[in-house]
């Protein structure tokens, strides 16, 4: 059973450009929050509310050594999410499937001129 408050928090967390940057920045390795504040131009303050939110909701992780703050991606933070995608994919394509092939089957194209040729005799 998925978790709806989880994919709610995760999505939530999501939206924001910021967040989505870093994470794009972390899944290329660790990095302390310094680093990460340093392409944004805000403050300091500020990026460690983007940390908080994407930690909230499971998708970083961090660690406080000293006076020196580190991020990384916490892995299968995004499984919800991807849990959720999946389940509602695979329904549809499906029903994606099975149209295909009722539409082969009812497709003109694919009858052949000897069979219309047969229709056309027996009228």
């Amino acid at each position: 059973m998925l978790n709806h408050f989880e994919i709610d928090s995760i999505l939530r967390a999501l939206v924001e450009p910021t967040r989505r940057q870093i994470l794009e920045r972390l899944s290329r390795g660790p990095a302390t929050v310094s680093q990460l504040a340093e392409p944004f131009g805000m403050t300091f303050a500020a990026v460690l509310q983007h940390l908080q939110a994407l930690e909230a909701c499971g998708l970083i992780r961090s660690e406080k050594i000293g006076r020196v703050r580190t991020c990384r991606i916490e892995p299968g933070g995004l499984a919800p999410l991807a849990d959720w995608i999946a389940e509602r994919r695979i329904p549809a394509e499906r029903h994606l499937d099975r149209l295909g092939q009722i539409l082969a089957e009812t497709d003109p194209k694919d009858q052949s001129p000897k069979k219309n040729q047969d229709k056309d005799q027996k009228q």
